[in-house]
């Protein structure tokens, strides 16, 4: 039965398009169904129609005037169309439905700020500065994924980062008042439980980890931004998202920063001990056996050599092994 079928956001993320064609069709048949009006409200956000969005979730919220989600994706959409005092008012409606909600406040807060530079520029009109994209770079181990933003001095509190399965999107206000973006539909899932970053004097360091150790050939994959779901407060109210606890990543990084100061071979050890960290189980086992077996003079990763011979003693040149 048509009435049966559903579309859960995370199958509109993956082809919204398709997602669509889909909702047509099943709406022909159930033209009054509010939660699938929601949904392909969404569809239309994700596709950037923006006015189809606007127009489908008003429908949802006449069809169903409880659904907060009707109320949150017709704020969305207004907000893109610069229709801030709309937007607030939807957004307000939707978290006196759900005041549970912490993303009602976000976009509230938002409305504010937009409608405030509209008064102070006197122009009801006036278009959003978008947030120019943050210079960046990326690597990745066999285990994580790393993006690093380079902007200096950033603020705890001026830096938002988010991690879904397969998006991440970053957010920094600098001192001056502008905002650096970036938004990502990634190639391969991630752990978002386990995905940390770190704000350093030079840096914002993202550290995303993986689901499988596989080599990505690029960092993102096919998929429409993903942005338009996230400019989210620090605390998410769906298990969907990794909630930032600011207390703890501040202690973290400057555990973080301790370690960044070692040098010699107190800095070797911690690199060792990274590497280690970050290994498989056949990089570990080649560790263990090479470094016991020579006598903690030989260190190697590679099991395939070690592993099929014991591993002799190699001091340095200059150091005459001794048995005692």
């Amino acid at each position: 039965m048509a009435t049966e079928r559903s579309f859960p956001d995370s199958c509109i993320d993956e082809d919204p398009q398709k997602a669509l064609e889909e909702l047509n069709e099943a709406l022909l048949g159930n033209p009054d169904n509010a939660e699938w009006f929601c949904q392909r409200a969404y569809a239309h956000l994700l596709l950037k129609n923006y006015s189809c969005a606007a127009n489908d979730s008003k429908k949802a919220q006449l069809l169903q005037p409880s659904l907060a989600l009707a109320f949150m994706r017709t704020g969305i959409a207004e907000y893109h169309l610069n229709h801030y005092e709309s937007s607030h008012e939807a957004f307000t409606q939707g978290h006196q439905l759900n005041d549970s909600d912490k993303d009602f406040e976000v976009w509230i807060q938002r409305c504010e700020e937009m409608m405030g530079k509209q008064s102070l520029n006197g122009n009801a009109n006036m278009q959003p500065s978008a947030a120019p994209p943050a210079k960046h770079d990326w690597y990745q181990t066999e285990s994580q994924v790393i993006v690093t933003i380079m902007v200096k001095n950033a603020q705890k509190d001026a830096v938002l980062v988010s991690f879904a399965e397969k998006e991440l999107s970053a957010n920094i206000r600098l001192a001056s008042g502008e905002d650096l973006g970036l938004s990502f539909h990634l190639l391969h899932p991630i752990v978002p439980q386990q995905s940390t970053f770190k704000i350093l004097s030079t840096k914002v360091e993202i550290k995303m980890k993986k689901t499988e150790a596989i080599r990505w050939e690029k960092l993102e994959g096919e998929g429409q931004e993903p942005n338009i779901k996230h400019f989210t407060p620090n605390q998410y109210p769906s298990s969907s998202h990794y909630t930032r606890n600011w207390d703890k990543v501040v202690v973290d990084i400057k555990e973080e920063e301790k370690k960044e100061k070692l040098e010699g071979d107190a800095a070797l050890n911690n690199l060792f001990q990274q590497i280690y960290t970050d290994g498989t189980d056949e990089v570990k086992r080649a560790m263990n056996k090479s470094f016991m077996e020579s006598g903690g003079t030989v260190l190697s990763t590679n099991w395939t050599d070690v592993g099929k011979r014991k591993v002799d003693m190699s001091p340095p040149d200059d150091v005459e092994w001794k048995k005692y």
